[in-house]
């Protein structure tokens, strides 16, 4: 197991010398084959008595990106067209940024802090990827780095499957939480809640945090498969390693038992066979569609799993109806104190204090925290993202329309566990998503002119 955490801070480490050589790309290597490891190192390096050096090795996330970032400033050049997604991005930083200075809440300066971080930093990475030379990133080489990452994902969930043991039963995981986050063990692995269904069914997330970062992960890879195979006229030059890659991602998002990521993996397929055209594969996903229709009429309803799929559409197992329990709360919260109740009063500070509002909805915690126009900012980004994506991806050829095809494809899966998750939680996928989101602004702001 100690092999996790040297390959994290070897995955970091190689990033810093790739800075240090003016390898713009370098930092995709800490971003994809660091950060999904992130947790579990941590856990095992606790598990190992190196309990002082873990603080450091939180660090390690947050100092790589303001490392690239301030080489990205440096070496900016001056006719940097800006855009308007630019300025929602800086607008929705500094007011999150003010709420932190400010003696807002019930937090100390210290707590909202690390609340801002957790809210607020994926504009640092959004800011990266849109100031790093974008002719010095080899967009096939970090496709094919989640390629690979997914490959091993899905071959430590195979092992998980048939020992049918979470890896993070032996990681010290249960420990690790409990020492630097006061949560006790929970559910019936001796775990958290979230590594089992209502049933108790297992839910399995391989070297994830979670079934959930591990579901939403799949989903990016998804997205990656589809900017590898498919080229400027539609067609799919599908290779033996993109299949397998492929196959790894379905295999991991079946076995994580995420509803909200299972729909939006489907919803993925189904709207890439629209972008492209692909009458078989619409075919297929509606005859695929039809089966799984006719199998669960077939099935005994008093199957475990069908239940759990039967309670999930209904919004009557407890899961569904927490969700809905915590979206009132926020809104109930939002419509008194439009303005926000201050950073940490939503999402996972306060879930650690037990003194939650409105939790489980990206949304609904910005809304909470600091207000309904810091909110309505964070929507503005993510259909002007989208919608720029899809320009891009329909009137631009080459390695542009790849990346907006990626883009496009993952801001239409996330949609869905938006709303069921702090989705900007999920380091790995947060940071993988807005840095290439930075590159593809980067990239199409030549094509426009600047704001004035």
């Amino acid at each position: 197991m100690f092999v996790l955490p040297l390959i994290y801070c070897t995955a970091f480490f190689a990033a810093i010398h790739a800075l240090y050589k003016k390898r713009d790309q370098g930092i995709f290597i800490f971003i994809v084959y660091g950060l999904p490891i992130y947790a579990i190192s941590l856990s095992v390096s606790y598990m190992n008595g190196l309990e002082k050096l873990i603080p450091f090795l939180q660090l390690f996330k947050e100092i790589s990106i303001v490392a690239f970032l301030i080489y990205a400033i440096k070496h900016l050049k001056s006719d940097n067209n800006w855009t308007r997604i630019d300025a929602l991005m800086f607008t929705f930083l500094c007011i999150n940024l003010l709420y932190a200075v400010l003696p807002i809440g019930t937090y100390s300066f210290f707590e909202r802090l690390v609340a801002l971080k957790s809210l607020s930093f994926f504009p640092l990475v959004y800011f990266t990827g849109r100031l790093l030379n974008k002719d010095h990133i080899h967009l096939h080489w970090v496709y094919t780095l989640i390629g690979v990452l997914t490959i091993a994902a899905a071959g430590v969930l195979a092992i998980e499957v048939l020992t049918y043991t979470h890896i993070q039963q032996i990681s010290g995981y249960a420990g690790f939480n409990e020492h630097f986050f006061d949560q006790d063990p929970s559910g019936s692995y001796g775990l958290t809640w979230t590594f089992e269904i209502e049933n108790g069914m297992k839910r399995f997330a391989s070297l994830f945090s979670t079934p959930l970062e591990l579901a939403a992960a799949s989903l990016i890879s998804l997205a990656a498969g589809a900017a590898l195979v498919t080229t400027s006229d539609n067609k799919i030059n599908l290779n033996a390693f993109t299949a397998v890659a492929l196959f790894s991602s379905m295999f991991c998002v079946s076995f994580a038992l995420s509803r909200a990521s299972f729909a939006s993996y489907c919803i993925m397929l189904y709207v890439y066979a629209l972008l492209t055209k692909k009458k078989l594969l619409l075919q297929l996903i509606h005859t695929a569609a039809l089966v799984a229709a006719g199998v669960l009429l077939l099935i005994s309803f008093n199957n475990d799993f069908v239940d759990f799929i039967i309670n999930t559409i209904t919004f009557t197992n407890a899961s569904s109806v927490g969700h809905l329990i915590e979206w009132a709360n926020g809104l109930e919260s939002m419509v008194k104190d439009p303005l926000g109740i201050g950073l940490g009063n939503a999402g996972r500070i306060s879930g650690f204090s037990g003194y939650n509002v409105g939790g489980e909805n990206q949304f609904v915690i910005i809304g909470v925290q600091t207000g309904i126009i810091t909110a309505g900012i964070y929507i503005a980004m993510y259909i002007m993202v989208m919608r720029k994506s899809l320009q891009l991806f329909k009137t631009q050829t080459g390695k542009i329309r790849r990346l907006a095809l990626f883009i496009f494809l993952v801001k239409v899966g996330m949609i869905i566990p938006l709303f069921t998750s702090e989705a900007e939680s999920y380091i790995y996928i947060s940071y993988i998503t807005w840095i290439l989101t930075g590159i593809l602004i980067n990239m199409s702001s030549k094509l426009e002119p600047s704001i004035k």
